[in-house]
């Protein structure tokens, strides 16, 4: 701090300027004496601003007449309101007031203003006069300063002792609403609560626990808890009850049951907690318990639904695909017999009996097949529709498995008597046996599924083996029929074409589309591998009008090329084709959009898909031939109808099956299909029908047909199926038959 600068004789100079001015300096050198030493939030120059009028006080009392010390008290007191309680503030405050108040603010400084008479009640005091009453104004800021403190002092003791008071009747009544919480939740519960000692003995239970095991005290209270065990207690129960009571663990929660006295079982929700006193110490074991024993029941009754068939009782393939999974996972050695039965003709009992009347007969099913599997270790089930299964295990499954089919079908050859009438049931089933670890459960069903119907397709009514080579054709046919839908959107088809040539002069009349599939896995397959499959899945509609339109611009593109040559385009049209409503519209839109002439087409269509035909089918292929499109009967010869039924088919044209040219291979030709081909050609010659032979393969077949007055043919003697460019490669002399 500095200090004023000092007088001649030692003392400091009296400061100049006004009293205001004088009386700011003075708090300022009063608060950097005891700022330091002082708790409060304000800031210095704050706390300087503060002290003015205090300042101001104290020059006031100097100079007031009569003098009064008490103003010192209130100076002191507003130090202690201000949170200058620190001793050292005081002390600072004592010697600021002793060193400058009439320093700045006494009869040097008025003179050094010049003005001693302009403070009125200052009057002529003089110098020792004004120490004596600045001695006194310190002897009152020291009082004031001493009761301020103690005041506060007693107001905070009063406060503290109000507080623990409170706290003490606040923790009084919290204990107590604690307790009655305690005891309203105790006796309140909807589960059971009970506590017991370390050594297990019953302490208290509520009215919920009581009701639980009965609702009688005496069987609970006192008890031990080691009363209470149950044969299906899990065996880390009373370990972990042990570990709890020894302090080990806090708490630990199961599934437990008990035994009512009465002798039912209790199934519970079990939580037990250790509670330790003050110190930690173990003290007591608190036991909560919720009644799950409806709910659990429920829970089977909802296990048994999900797993069972609702109609016959009998496992479902949930269920069996457990019990299957787990005689598949068996230790190494383990073996496994399965049978898959399908009833053969169930649908007509369906269809003709109502459903109601095939559920009573699966029921009776299931009944018979249950009587079968008796055995260790076997079990049927029933995955769906009239669709059934059985499992039996062990060393001997193959000739097990084979008794198993052997009775199941001997249980059902035995009739049904259902709706007055007597049924007998026919199945189908296929084995599949086996050593575990081997397959999986999907693949265990599917082997079986593809064994039943190869069992089904043999007539039915017997069972069949597994067997690997027929599951891995099976699984191929269901793959191709899958990718069949992609394979035409993907472009994966394409047509050869085989040429149909003149026998008498050996020039090629036309050819006949033949669509093939480049199939990326199995390379290039032939129409007998997916035809059947595009029949079956519909898609054969799509892909055939694909060949149509290919076929047909192919036609159009011969005869640009060749220069308008009428090469005609032979096109198969299978049994569903014929049945779709959109055959003739298809065909028109085709060759119109083609500029084909309707002469330049023949469609083939299989005798066998014509017997018994009625008019209604017979109409898309007669608008077809009034509009100039050839009609060919293929495969004729096989299809077993009647020859009077040609008088209503409109055809022109008659394509003899490969059977009746394969005896002319060698010679002498058979003498029997030698008259047959011969009557046929006669007939339609009669009929004005043209006629065309397959599987021409060698030349003396060629020359013995050309003989017989057959008019085209077909095979790999004069060109074998191939690219649409190489049908006018044919050279008369390739195609011309000589006889060998």
């Amino acid at each position: 701090m500095r200090l004023p600068a000092q007088t001649a004789t030692g003392g400091a100079a009296a400061p100049q300027g006004g009293l205001e001015d004088r009386i700011g300096r003075f708090a300022t050198i009063w608060g950097r004496a005891i700022f330091p030493v002082t708790a409060t939030s304000l800031t210095r120059a704050e706390f300087e601003q503060h002290l003015v009028p205090l300042t101001r006080a104290l020059v006031d009392a100097l100079c007031a007449r009569p003098f009064d010390a008490a103003a010192g008290q209130r100076v002191g007191s507003e130090l202690v309101a201000v949170h200058c309680t620190d001793p050292e503030a005081l002390a600072g405050t004592l010697g600021v007031v002793e060193s400058y108040l009439v320093l700045y603010c006494g009869p040097e400084g008025h003179e050094a203003e010049g003005a001693l008479g302009a403070l009125g009640t200052l009057g002529t005091l003089g110098t020792e006069e004004y120490r004596s009453r600045c001695a006194r104004l310190q002897h009152g800021i020291a009082a004031g300063f001493a009761r301020a403190l103690r005041e506060r002092t007693l107001k905070e003791q009063e406060a503290i002792a109000r507080s623990a008071l409170t706290a003490r009747i606040d923790a009084q009544q919290a204990l107590h609403a604690s307790e009655a919480r305690f005891r309203a939740v105790f006796e309140g519960a909807a589960i059971g609560i009970g506590i017991a000692d370390l050594e297990g003995n019953v302490l208290e239970i509520n009215d919920a626990l009581l009701q639980m095991f009965g609702g009688m005290d005496g069987h609970v209270r006192g008890r031990n808890i080691s009363e209470w065990s149950h044969p299906e207690d899990t065996p880390h129960v009373w370990r972990m009850y042990g570990e709890l009571v020894r302090g080990e663990r806090e708490s630990y929660r199961v599934e437990k049951p008990y035994y009512r006295h009465d002798g039912t079982v209790l199934w519970t929700n079990l939580t037990v907690s250790l509670l330790r006193d003050a110190e930690g110490v173990p003290q007591y074991q608190l036991a909560l318990m919720e009644d799950t024993t409806e709910r659990r029941l429920l829970n089977l009754r909802l296990r048994y639904e999900a797993t069972h068939d609702a109609l016959t009782g009998l496992p479902n393939r949930t269920l069996f695909f457990e019990r299957l999974e787990k005689a598949l996972s068996g230790p190494g050695g383990t073996r496994f017999g399965l049978c898959y039965l399908d009833l053969d003709g169930f649908k007509a009992v369906n269809d003709s009996l109502g459903h109601s009347a095939g559920d009573r007969l699966l029921v009776e099913v299931a009944d018979r097949l249950q009587s079968c599997a008796t055995g260790p270790g076997e079990v049927v089930a029933r995955l769906g529709g009239d669709e059934f299964v059985a499992l039996t295990t062990g060393p001997d499954t193959e000739e097990k498995a084979t008794e198993l089919a052997v009775g199941i079908l001997s249980a059902l050859s035995v009739p049904i008597r259902l709706e007055g009438r007597e049924l007998t049931v026919r199945g189908s089933i296929g084995i599949v046996e086996g050593a575990a670890r081997e397959r999986t459960p999907a693949e265990v069903l599917r082997s079986a599924d593809i064994t039943m119907y190869r069992a089904k397709a043999a007539g039915g009514n017997r069972f069949e083996f597994a067997d690997a080579e027929a599951d891995a054709r099976a699984i191929t046919r269901h793959g191709l029929t899958n990718a069949l839908p992609a394979a035409l959107e993907r472009g994966e088809f394409f047509i050869e074409y085989q040429p149909l040539v003149h026998m008498h002069d050996g020039s090629v009349h036309g050819a006949e589309a033949l669509v093939r599939w480049s199939h990326p896995q199995h390379g290039v397959l032939g129409p007998d591998r997916f035809i059947p499959l595009a029949e079956r899945t519909g898609l054969i509609v799509p892909l055939g009008r694909w060949v149509l339109e290919e076929s047909v611009r192919q036609a159009r593109n011969w005869q640009h090329q060749h220069g308008g040559s009428r090469l005609r385009i032979n096109v198969n049209l299978s049994p569903t084709q014929l049945h779709h409503p959109g055959l003739v519209a298809d065909t028109v839109r085709v060759l119109e959009s083609s500029g084909l002439a309707p002469g330049t087409l023949c469609l083939e269509v299989t005798e066998s898909a014509l017997i018994g035909a009625d008019d209604e089918l017979l109409e898309p292929l007669r608008r077809l031939a009034a509009l100039g499109v050839d009609i060919a009967l293929d495969d004729f010869g096989t299809g077993y109808s009647n020859l009077a039924n040609l008088r209503r088919l409109p055809v022109s044209v008659l394509k003899l099956d490969r059977s009746f040219t394969k005896g002319m291979q060698q010679q002498p030709a058979n003498p029997v299909d030698v008259k047959i081909v011969e009557g046929i050609v006669a007939l339609a010659h009669s009929l004005e029908l043209a006629v065309t032979v397959e599987g021409v393969e060698t030349g003396a077949q060629a020359a013995q047909l050309r003989a017989l007055g057959c008019d085209t043919a077909q095979g790999w003697y004069y060109a074998r199926p191939g690219a649409p460019d190489r049908i006018h490669t044919l050279s008369l002399s390739d195609a011309v038959p000589t006889a060998s």
